[in-house]
């Protein structure tokens, strides 16, 4: 049983066949797929914060505010003595990296629109200006995906994991960033004074590292608690509660284990991540169910401008701006390459849920919205050509 349990967590099975099944369903019987989705758990005109509570909420709202925790905590110990971005100065680098997988893919998402031919898609209330306003969707990397599939090219122990992960939840910042300033929803605008509950929550899990409080759930329920409720108030995704409080929890001292604590490390932050690794792992099958349903049909231009954009616009930024700070004297951790900064841009490439999301809020229009959620859910491709790439540079050490 342990044994099936492994393998299920090693090659990231739950969330693949998630998403296998939500694209079925959707391009079998469309309606009932999104019936499902937005189907009222608690009842009709029940939900939290004037959010409906479905599975779609369910998932995206609740249940990843576990794995970012844990990403969190892969981020906290790479920092610590002994870790790959310990000193502070070497996380300066992958903000670097994070800098150049914003700015490339927005770079060759416009190059890409001005060079090639849009006229056919030019309509009714589409125009040249709506097809660019698309710039923003691929941003972001699916942290989810970029985050296991990197732990398999590379080796559970590399630095371009944790090298990748805190690029990952930078450039996921910038781009909810995005959403909220360039991509506003009118009927959830920011309302940025309810992060002060966010910042309420920080310093409540400060005060009690401070009281040396040992068990994690206090940290988990008060803290992440009010850090969510401040996040969802001000209209900002609230899967990032914990990413605000897990740094807070008591880590011990000394070298820290880099991706999963060993067993024997009795930490609050170990020990949280040793509860939550097999439920997060497992539930990302309803992640994928709930994100990926996207119709097979609708693909033009704009398919593959995203899927460009992702892939290509990523990897020159990355290792471009990463080789930069390099060059600056901000160096890469210990371990690290030119090689391994491309295999990690491709990897970033992997938009999926992601940008499927910021594709929602891009286009409105049917034809572009659907297009650009094909060239999102293409971004797979980037998972094989990491793997490709990773046996011809032989990163895996």
């Amino acid at each position: 049983m342990k044994k099936t349990i492994n393998l299920l967590q090693e090659f990231s099975i739950p969330l693949i066949g998630g998403v296998i099944a939500a694209l079925l369903w959707a391009n079998i019987d469309e309606h009932s797929y999104h019936h499902f989705l937005h189907y009222p758990l608690l009842g009709k005109g029940v939900g939290m914060f004037g959010y409906e509570f479905n599975f779609h909420f369910l998932m995206n709202d609740l249940f990843m505010v576990l794995f970012f925790g844990i990403a969190a905590v892969e981020i906290t110990q790479a920092v610590m003595p002994g870790g790959s971005l310990n000193p502070i100065s070497k996380a300066v680098n992958p903000l670097f990296g994070t800098l150049g997988g914003v700015l490339g893919p927005v770079g060759v998402f416009f190059l890409l629109c001005a060079i090639i031919p849009m006229d056919n898609l030019i309509q009714g209330d589409i125009t040249q200006a709506t097809i660019v306003n698309g710039w923003g969707i691929p941003t972001a990397t699916d942290i989810a995906l970029a985050w296991l599939v990197a732990r398999l090219v590379f080796g559970a122990k590399h630095p371009a994991v944790s090298y990748l992960l805190l690029l990952a939840v930078a450039d996921d910042a910038i781009g909810l960033g995005i959403i909220a300033i360039f991509y506003p929803s009118p009927d959830h605008p920011v309302e940025p004074i309810y992060l002060l509950f966010t910042l309420l929550g920080m310093a409540v899990a400060f005060a009690m590292n401070r009281l040396n409080v040992k068990n994690f759930w206090p940290y988990v329920i008060i803290g992440g608690g009010l850090s969510w409720v401040g996040l969802i108030s001000a209209h900002l995704h609230p899967a990032l509660a914990l990413v605000f409080v897990v740094p807070f929890m008591p880590a011990g001292h000394g070298r820290h284990a880099e991706l999963f604590a060993e067993e024997d490390e009795h930490t609050t932050i170990a020990n949280f991540e040793h509860f939550h690794k097999l439920p997060v792992d497992l539930g990302l099958f309803g992640f994928g169910l709930a994100n990926a349903g996207v119709l097979f049909a609708g693909i033009n231009q704009v398919t593959w401008v995203v899927l460009a954009s992702l892939i290509i616009g990523k990897t020159v930024g990355i290792a471009g701006f990463g080789m930069l700070g390099n060059l600056l004297g901000f160096k890469l951790p210990q371990g690290m390459d030119f090689k391994s900064l491309v295999v990690a841009g491709v990897i970033a490439g992997l938009g999926l849920t992601v940008a499927l999301f910021v594709s929602g809020e891009a286009y409105v229009e049917p034809s572009l919205q659907g297009a650009a959620k094909m060239g999102a859910l293409l971004s797979v491709i980037a998972a094989p050509i990491a793997f490709v790439l990773g046996k011809m540079f032989k990163v895996k050490k």
